[in-house]
């Protein structure tokens, strides 16, 4: 997965916001930190400010 495409995902989860939409962003990020590393994972936290959608924090590890 590209990281524009990442970004795509987590704007449809961001805007539905829920438990639901939480487990899907946490799947995309743990694809992300896979492939891109944590720095990756805490830009999308911090651009898309996830950490107020969903309480994300940046630094935190996401995994499968």
């Amino acid at each position: 997965m590209t990281l524009e495409k990442a970004n795509e995902l987590l704007a449809v989860q961001a805007l539905m916001g829920g438990g639901y939409n939480r487990n899907g962003a946490k799947l995309i990020l743990a694809e992300v930190q896979r492939e891109y590393g944590q720095e990756a994972v805490n830009q999308l936290i911090t651009t898309m400010e996830l950490e107020q959608i969903f309480g994300f924090t940046p630094g935190t590890e996401f995994r499968n």
